[in-house]
């Protein structure tokens, strides 16, 4: 794959070079051209488009570029100066939510009214529509609604070009024409809203705290204050900027320490903190008015030594009073502010066992107080971060640090995670000894919870889109191999000489397309056939094979739940994922051990964050697949699922093995979540929604109206091959011949090619044409009553879809056969909603192809 990507990137810079002028061909990375170099080359290719009569070669150029534009993920559009759309690709169009079917000359005003009209969204495009009328570019961020009344978010650019390239030229008279760029944000205004949220909550958490917090950099002049702070001092916050903390202090009186304080390296006119900082001061405010307060304070260093910034409490000297108007003494102060402080606290002694800890902690970590009390904190901890902890609080206790701050995850009753941002800072007897350690928490599990979903959705999407182009890709390439063997094996029977030399090419293009299922079962559009299954039953049913896959050293042990219920998904399938796993942990135990799979129920009462996973609220079995194998490490778990990667040796393995677990488990409604110690082994744990006796009944009243509904011989690409394997046509098997006329529309030349001579083979006359305008021409140009059309779905300019509405203007009852490298279930709502068409799943044999348009033919009495 990164060899197609390069030689891409490398062909799309030759063109550049060629179109623009360039001295040399340039090459760049495949990244920079796919983002970048492709509206350039639009432009390009409509400027080549429209002098192809004057320069040879330059329409056929163009038509390439323009071609790839249509599989571009950004909506393009090209229009004249004054709006006329001349041309838009299909990514523009579904952005916008418009027909593909429809013109581009009035889009612009079509996009305008499909703008939200209550806010500033389409201000902001005439205003963009006004730029590309003067000639300048522009930019801006719009607002649509989705049919569900949702708001997606559009961001749009504009760059003028003339006949002389992009930007040439200011001003309606020398930029003719328009470039529009078209992106889906949605997805990023919500990330960041719900950071900005974020943010916004801990700003308001430290600028409310009933104690005043502060920060000082290395001079000493104040860089931060919250409103507590400016209240006491009677200061406005942003006045307070800038200013020495010195200018305040009277007088102090020092405390224990290592070094740099409040003070920074500037002057301390208002007497000596001591060297860290820690002490009582003497305050006054800008009235006049003097107040005692404790401060108390860490702080951060370079390399070096010199102080970048203090993290600063003061703690005011003032009378609180209990309910019966008694003055709470300082020790009671203080545990007024610990216990019901907003920030999770946790007071450690030398041998890292909880003294105390607030309300906050323990909520933070799901547990009761008798629970930690007295415990190691390290048990608090996940597994996987208790080595970095205990590093970090070692330099701590070490006074190698005064204080650190570290990212760490808390394992909390029920499976949950807490993320938080752990402070940890020394605490101190009158001696200066160490005597334990005080950990402040910031809660980040909702923050963390967004960024590993964005970052897993984002990832996933892209390498599923990937895998599933480069698998239909494949299947048009499979499709052409298997039958153009087909067409020899008609003319070289037992035999020939050449028979079995024929067999072995078609039975390996077969293997391969086993393959690409798993790269449709990773971007989830392969066919599944869900029905109410017991894991446990399916288990049992499956443990002889198990064995015989793991071998001798091996060996296989079942745990199940009794009555723990049923889920919903393919028993192949299913099968196949266990069988994975399996093979997976008998090689990571070398020296062979146990292999646990455990079936048992599991009920969410609040969502799980595990393994980029966030699992909603519900009822679930979980199935476990338990090794004692030498452990994933961390580096590798974030890529275990992508397709094609592999710790194996060369040879020994096409890194589809998880992709496929991953793809086959999501597609089916389920999760994914691992856990992995290095030299202890690893579990995988699936948990699937749980089914039940109304989910059978839904489905049974579902299928008996499907049964039910009027279908061309029941043939909606039903029963097609699948793993490769070649289909039985009983009914068709004696006389696949016709004499019909048959319009194939396959952009592929190959797969066409094959497709007419399998057609004409069998006495059926056939009309070929190349994609959906094409088909066009050819109906238009041809006497004939054309009985059938065989059309691909993904086709550059005109899909399948479009040409099928534009067919039902002038044949409304003609029957079409979709072909296409995905699988049914990827165009399910489409075939469903019409009933003149059906499917036939690319890679498919001469036998395939034939055998469904003469079930079509006769079932239809064509």
């Amino acid at each position: 794959m990164p060899h197609v990507l390069n030689a891409g990137a490398a062909l799309l810079g030759v063109a550049a070079g060629l179109m623009f002028g360039l001295d040399h061909a340039w090459a760049p990375p495949a990244g920079a051209v796919l983002a970048a170099a492709a509206f350039g080359l639009l432009a390009a290719a409509w400027r080549m488009g429209r002098r192809a009569a004057g320069r040879p070669g330059g329409g056929p150029m163009a038509e390439l570029i323009r071609m790839a534009a249509e599989d571009s993920g950004d909506g393009l559009l090209i229009a004249t100066w004054d709006g006329v759309g001349m041309y838009a690709n299909g990514a523009f169009r579904n952005l916008f939510f418009l027909d593909g079917a429809e013109g581009a000359s009035d889009l612009l005003d079509k996009v305008q009214r499909a703008l939200d009209s209550q806010g500033r969204s389409r201000d902001a495009f005439r205003r963009l529509r006004a730029a590309a009328a003067d000639g300048t570019a522009g930019g801006g961020e719009v607002i649509c609604r989705r049919q569900d009344g949702k708001p997606a978010w559009r961001r749009l650019s504009v760059e003028p070009f003339g006949d002389d390239g992009i930007g040439a030229g200011a001003g309606a008279g020398t930029a003719r024409y328009v470039q529009w760029r078209a992106q889906d944000v949605t997805e990023e205004k919500r990330q960041t809203s719900a950071r900005q949220s974020a943010e916004a909550r801990r700003a308001d958490l430290l600028d409310g705290l009933p104690v005043g917090v502060f920060s000082v950099d290395g001079r000493g002049r104040i860089v931060y204050a919250n409103s507590c702070m400016a209240g006491w001092l009677g200061v406005d916050r942003v006045a307070m900027g800038g200013r020495p903390f010195a200018e305040f202090v009277t007088s102090a009186s020092p405390g224990n320490g290592n070094g740099n304080g409040a003070n920074g390296n500037g002057d301390d006119d208002g007497g000596d903190l001591g060297q860290d900082g820690h002490g009582l001061v003497t305050l006054r405010a800008a009235d006049g008015t003097e107040f005692t307060a404790t401060l108390l304070q860490s702080h951060r260093e370079t390399t070096d030594g010199t102080l970048v910034y203090t993290r600063s409490i003061l703690l005011r000297d003032m009378a609180w009073t209990d309910a019966s108007g008694e003055v709470l003494g300082p020790a009671r102060r203080l545990r007024f502010l610990f216990d019901d402080a907003p920030v999770a606290i946790a007071l450690l002694d030398g041998q890292g066992r909880v003294m105390d800890c607030n309300r906050a902690f323990l909520a933070l970590a799901g547990a009761h107080r008798d629970m930690v009390a007295g415990r190691p904190f390290a048990e608090r901890l996940l597994p996987e971060d208790r080595d970095v902890v205990a590093s970090a609080l070692s330099d701590v206790v070490m006074g190698r640090v005064r204080a650190t701050q570290t990212e760490i995850r808390l394992a909390a009753p029920g499976g949950r995670q807490a993320a938080a941002t752990l402070f940890a800072s020394r605490m101190e007897d009158g001696a200066g000894r160490i005597t334990g350690l005080v950990l402040h928490f910031i809660d980040t599990t909702e923050q963390k919870n967004l960024e590993i979903q964005f970052a897993q959705s984002q990832k996933m999407q892209a390498v599923g889109q990937l895998a599933g182009g480069v698998a239909h890709d494949f299947n048009n390439l499979l499709t052409a191999m298997i039958g153009f063997t087909d067409l020899l094996l008609e003319r070289h029977g037992p035999g020939d000489p050449s028979f079995n030399d024929l067999q072995q090419i078609k039975q390996n293009a077969h293997r391969a397309t086993n393959l690409v299922r798993q790269l449709l079962a990773f971007s989830r559009k392969q066919n599944l056939e869900p029905d109410l299954l017991d894991p446990e039953d399916a288990l049992n049913d499956l443990s002889n094979l198990l064995r015989r896959l793991l071998g001798e050293t091996v060996k296989l042990k079942l745990e199940h739940e009794r009555g723990a219920g049923r889920i919903l998904a393919d028993r192949g399938q299913f099968d196949q994922v266990i069988i994975n796993l399996a093979v997976n942990a008998r090689d990571a135990m070398t020296e062979g051990g146990p292999l646990v799979i455990r079936t048992f129920r599991r009920d969410l009462e609040r969502p799980l964050q595990q393994s980029g996973e966030v699992i909603p609220v519900g009822s679930y079995i979980v199935v476990e697949v338990e090794d004692r194998g030498t452990g994933i490490p961390k580096d590798v778990m974030s890529r275990i699922f992508e397709p094609f990667f592999s710790t194996k040796e060369v040879g020994q393995g096409t890194g589809l093995g998880l992709s496929t677990v991953y793809g086959i488990i999501h597609q089916s409604g389920g999760y994914v979540t691992v856990e992995s110690h290095i030299g202890r082994g690893t579990v995988f744990r699936l948990l699937f929604p749980r089914a039940d006796e109304d989910t059978r009944a839904r489905r049974a009243a579902a299928a008996l109206a499907d049964d039910a509904r009027p279908r061309a011989g029941g043939a909606k690409g039903k029963g097609q091959a699948k793993e490769g394997k070649e289909p039985e046509l009983p009914l068709f098997e004696a006389d696949l011949t016709g004499s019909e006329t048959i319009l194939l529309v396959e952009d592929e030349d190959a797969v066409r090619m094959f497709g007419a001579r399998a057609l004409r083979n069998k006495g059926y006359k056939v009309l070929e044409a190349q994609n959906g305008e094409a088909a066009l021409d050819v109906i238009n140009g041809t006497d004939r009553k054309i009985d059938l059309i065989v059309s691909d779905v993904v086709m550059p300019g005109m899909d399948g879809y479009t040409l099928v509405r534009r067919l039902r203007e002038q044949m409304p009852q003609v029957k079409v056969i979709l072909m296409s490298g995905y699988a049914e279930d990827a165009f399910q709502d489409q075939i469903d909603k019409d009933e003149t068409l059906h499917f036939l799943p690319k890679p498919f044999t001469l036998k395939t192809l034939v055998g469904k348009v003469k079930e079509i033919i006769v079932s239809e009495g064509l």
